[in-house]
């Protein structure tokens, strides 16, 4: 178990931010590292062409180990819809195949998938969302002979259900389906072994649980698709980038392995510098000590808020970071309303609302949101 670490982040005493699913705060070596990165760029003599790509490789061999595999596999990208893109331009769908993916899943992983099944033919296929919430099983049920891809999270933004992308995956290997992954609701909080899983992509924002900045992400691609088509045509992932006064020489050849795939201007010290600080940061906590410390801390909220009615995936469906629960009684805008007057910040996906704490939350944060919740009950019965 990790202790608090609010000491290494902004908020103030009065706050109480349970709303990391939404936007991680950042730490000060992140924007320490960050600063750093821009003064580069405000006395650009000082930012050599030797250091060009030492950020992007220093966060390569980072993300790679959040992944749990090579830095090899891993390419710079904005976004996850630019990660999805590149996904979906590469895997071969058929006339008359399928492709999975769950109801309310967010939309960065749903428009590709949708476009690709109309430009194939193919069928788009929105899993119904089970009344227990056992996305695991209602998956399985729906993989067979035609399924062309499975593109789903490891974590349901709306709700916190998880999903065993290991029983998944060997599904996959039986029929020859692709797994595309969005894990950007949980790489960084919730364990996660590419080596095991063997996603053929897997994309995630760095904003969120990656602790990271904004408009920056990562895709970990499965070495059965490093000769793949890149999104751009760019010269920064080309052979012989390295060498500036060698650039008008140009080549058809791509970087090797998941390089091809990196975006166009990548080299931002800036970000990437924010990006590795935050990377580290999670490296020495330990993935699996902060899902443990977080899951010990939602399931008391959990419990405390049972007895004012709320409800969610059973335990065991859920992932330990995430708390997605719903209420059929009150209004989820005036509640929220209410706890924001407290500076108690969370939100609301769909009908659930959502709780979703880090490591900067503390027992007094714990405790002044229970005693919200207590008080807007207390008002609500009236």
């Amino acid at each position: 178990m990790i202790a608090s670490q609010k000491h290494l982040f902004d908020i103030p005493a009065d706050v109480a931010y349970f709303n990391n699913a939404y936007m991680s705060p950042l730490m000060h070596s992140v924007v320490t590292a960050m600063g750093e990165g821009v003064a580069l760029k405000q006395r650009p003599w000082t930012y050599g062409s030797d250091q060009f790509f030492t950020f992007c490789e220093t966060a390569r061999v980072l993300a790679g180990r959040v992944f749990g595999g090579p830095s090899e596999n891993v390419a710079i990208i904005p976004s996850v819809s630019y990660g999805t893109q590149i996904a979906a331009n590469n895997l071969p769908v058929s006339v008359g195949q399928t492709i999975l993916a769950l109801e309310d899943q967010f939309p960065s992983h749903i428009y590709p998938w949708q476009d690709k099944c109309r430009a194939a033919n193919a069928e788009f296929r929105l899993i119904a969302k089970p009344s227990d919430e056992d996305w695991t099983t209602a998956i399985l049920e729906n993989i067979d002979r035609d399924t062309a891809v499975v593109a789903i999270p490891q974590t349901h933004w709306s709700s916190g259900a998880t999903i065993d992308l290991v029983k998944i995956r060997a599904a996959l290997d039986k029929t020859g389906g692709a797994l595309v992954l969005d894990l950007t609701q949980s790489l960084g909080a919730q364990v996660f072994d590419a080596s095991i899983v063997r996603p053929d992509f897997a994309i995630c924002a760095t904003y969120k649980w990656l602790m990271g900045p904004y408009s920056l992400g990562f895709i970990y691609v499965d070495p059965r698709w490093h000769e793949g088509e890149p999104l751009e045509r760019n010269w920064i992932n080309r052979q012989g980038s390295v060498d500036f006064k060698g650039l008008t020489r140009y080549r058809d050849e791509l970087q090797s392995g998941a390089r091809r795939y990196d975006m166009g201007e990548k080299s931002n010290p800036g970000q990437l510098g924010g990006a590795s600080a935050a990377l580290t940061q999670i490296l020495d906590w330990g993935v699996a000590n902060i899902s443990n410390t977080l899951a010990a801390q939602t399931d008391r909220i959990e419990g405390a808020m049972a007895e004012f009615g709320f409800s969610g995936p059973r335990r065991e469906l859920r992932a330990g970071h995430y708390l997605g629960l719903y209420h059929s009684e009150i209004d989820l805008n005036a509640f929220m309303a209410h706890l924001a007057r407290e500076q108690i910040f969370v939100s609301a996906r769909g009908p659930n609302l959502r709780l979703t704490p880090h490591l900067y939350c503390d027992d007094a944060d714990e405790a002044r949101l229970i005693a919200s919740i207590a008080s807007f009950f207390d008002a609500f019965s009236r």
